[in-house]
Formats: structure tokens, C-alpha cells, sequence
């Protein structure tokens, strides 16, 4: 069951996150690997920026999480993670349909450029990759709050 996520579930979203985040180690650049992957600071700053977080729930707990984060004039996918041992089942997908059903603005997802597997998955999804590198940058400076390091090293989607 998809359903919106509340203040009781921010312990499973940040545990969902900072497991399924392992992948990123030793893929990532490693100065911008830290651990935890996200601190609980962190997660309830981005809630209080805006993101709004989903889940599915199985058998009375979540499974994957996915943030939607409305910015001045697209709305963002934001921090789409399934926890591993519930990875491969279609949860990603499932999250990503719901929560872009109806969504008459652009969307755009910021991942790594290392993530391959994030970026097929977002492809499949009807998103493409931003190729230009003025592009991308201008629209990760627009949109999100992020590290040079990290700009550096990600790529931008849209659809």
C-alpha cells in the first residue's frame, strides 16, 4: 500500500535511506561519501524545505520511500530509496507512478553520474538525461541546494 508518510515514520525513512544509500560506497566520490548518508538533521531539514515523503507499506512497516518537492516551477523527485532486502519487486516504480500521477509540471530527479543503475531506472521511467553541462548546472543551481563537489558529480533528469 502506497501511502503519505508522517512524523511516526521519519525512524523507517531514515533507516530506509541510509541502508539502501550503502550501494553509493566506494561508487560515489569518496569525498562525498559520509556516514550515516544522511544524518536525521538532514532528513527533517529537507522535510521542513518541503519534501514531501511517500511510502509503501508492508505488513505494518515501509519498504521504500520516495520525497516529491515542489520548487518554484517543477516539482522534484527526491531521495527514491527501497530498502534492500525488499529491492527488485517493482516498489521504486510503484512509488514513482503514484507520486507523478498528474503532474502537469516538468519533473526533474538529481542522482549521482556513478549511479548507472539510478539513472536506467529513471530512464525507463520516461525521464532523460540534461546532456549539456550548462544545462544541468544551471538547474541544479535553480532547484536544489547542494554542494559544488556534489553538482560536480551528478547529473539532472527531466520529463
Amino acid at each position: 500500500m502506497i501511502r503519505p508518510c508522517n512524523d511516526k515514520d521519519i525512524p523507517e525513512i531514515d533507516a530506509i535511506i541510509n541502508q539502501a544509500a550503502s550501494v553509493y560506497r566506494g561508487v560515489i566520490p569518496a569525498d562525498c561519501w559520509h556516514e550515516p548518508y544522511m544524518t536525521r538533521v538532514d532528513l527533517l531539514a529537507e522535510i521542513e524545505a518541503g519534501v514531501e515523503f511517500w511510502g509503501v507499506d508492508a505488513a505494518g512497516a515501509l519498504v521504500g520511500i520516495m520525497g516529491m518537492q515542489r520548487v518554484r516551477d517543477v516539482t522534484l523527485i527526491r531521495h527514491a530509496y527501497v530498502s534492500p532486502a525488499h529491492q527488485g519487486r517493482g516498489i521504486g516504480a510503484a512509488l514513482l507512478r503514484q507520486l507523478t500521477a498528474g503532474v502537469t509540471r516538468p519533473l526533474l530527479v538529481g542522482t549521482w553520474a556513478a549511479a548507472h543503475w539510478a539513472i536506467r531506472f529513471y530512464e525507463r521511467h520516461g525521464f532523460y538525461l540534461v546532456l549539456s553541462a550548462a544545462e544541468k548546472n544551471r538547474l541544479l543551481d535553480m532547484y536544489w541546494k547542494i554542494p559544488v563537489r556534489q553538482r560536480e558529480t551528478s547529473v539532472v533528469l527531466r520529463r
